[in-house]
């Protein structure tokens, strides 16, 4: 299935503060080019993509589904994963790595055969975001509920350390040279840790930003996106923690990534099904190319920059059942096998625009 509507990336574009910048490659539209019928039982968290092996990891609530992305077919699962969030690759060690909430553990397994090899126990309670960290050998998963961070050393699977933090951790990322970053979503704050000695570095604040949730780094020039549910995407300063610009997007966001060759932003917007694609024009100038209709739901990703592909999670749910006095809100059930893998991508035109 195709939609109907496409959006083009203009090849000049005009920021808020009107800011030029010339783009050389030709006018892009955006649309989901595939809707992958996934099915199965459980809701979904993080995505993670192995782009050597054109896998997609899914994490699916007691298992981690995983996709081909050639050809949008399962290829197997990762069990058992009690109430996982993420799934942090480390292909140099052929190790995969699963963070499990209602489980309070990691579940290591082996990424050729995606056979598990072992369950790490952490004193951290729900573990969400996870990641590992090249240069220092170790995984870092950011727990919820205790509002901290274990950190578990590679070679031994064994945890070395708990660092404390000032609030709810969500999302994290890695500089790739020894440097953490991540949200503080009930505090509307970045953190950044040394990998190495295991210890907070710097908290900021983030001006404008309420609740934010995915977080995505753009190495070479050192800016962080930290998107938030107030509909913003808030550009940080990764050296300073010196608020750059922010940027509206979508409502219900709870992913982003950057794609550093061609200097875009994506943030996946669940509450009104959209993808918004954001123009880097240099490191404190941004404009909004396009805002894709996906699915409500979608509020998860990865992208594989070589095809230029943005893969999105999403499904479709019942009514929300009638709201009880007294009584936590309940979500709403998913409809059976109604899970998806949209594919959203480019497609170059002609650019119409005068000279």
């Amino acid at each position: 299935m195709r939609t109907c509507t496409l959006f083009t990336v203009a090849a000049f574009a005009l920021t808020a503060g009107g800011y030029a910048v010339a783009d050389s490659s030709p006018a892009q539209t955006w649309q989901v080019n595939a809707r992958w019928a996934i099915g199965g039982t459980g809701g979904w968290d993080y995505l993670s993509l192995d782009a050597a092996t054109h896998r997609l990891f899914v994490t699916r609530s007691d298992h981690v589904a995983v996709v081909d992305i050639d050809h949008g077919k399962m290829l197997g699962e990762v069990r058992p994963t009690e109430g996982v969030h993420g799934v942090a690759l480390a292909p140099g060690l052929n190790r995969g790595y699963a963070s499990n909430g209602r489980g309070d553990s990691v579940t290591v397994f082996d990424l050729k055969s995606l056979a598990t090899l072992k369950t790490i126990p952490i004193e951290g309670h729900n573990p969400d975001a996870i990641l590992f960290d090249e240069p220092t050998q170790r995984v870092f998963t950011f727990n919820g509920h205790s509002k901290d961070a274990t950190v578990i050393d590679a070679k031994t699977d064994r945890p070395i350390a708990t660092i404390a933090l000032t609030g709810k951790p969500e999302f994290a990322v890695s500089d790739g040279a020894g440097r953490l970053y991540l949200n503080i979503e009930d505090r509307a704050e970045l953190t950044t840790i040394d990998a190495r000695t295991a210890k907070v570095v710097a908290t900021w604040p983030l001006p404008g930003c309420e609740e934010p949730s995915g977080l995505a780094l753009d190495r070479a020039r050192q800016r962080l996106f930290s998107v938030c549910q107030n509909g913003r995407l808030v550009v940080t300063d990764a050296k300073s923690g010196h608020h750059v610009a922010d940027v509206p997007i979508g409502k219900g966001p709870d992913a982003v990534a950057f794609d550093a060759q061609r200097h875009l932003v994506f943030s996946s917007n669940g509450e009104d099904g959209t993808l918004t694609v954001i123009h880097q024009n240099d490191a404190d100038h941004y404009t909004v190319v396009a805002n894709v209709p996906t699915q409500k739901s979608a509020r998860t990703l990865a992208i594989d920059p070589p095809s230029q592909r943005v893969f999105l999670a999403a499904a479709e749910f019942e009514p929300a059942p009638a709201p009880v006095e007294g009584k936590p809100k309940t979500r709403p059930a998913m409809k059976a096998d109604s899970f998806v893998i949209l594919v959203v991508g480019p497609h170059a035109v002609a650019a119409t625009h005068a000279k």
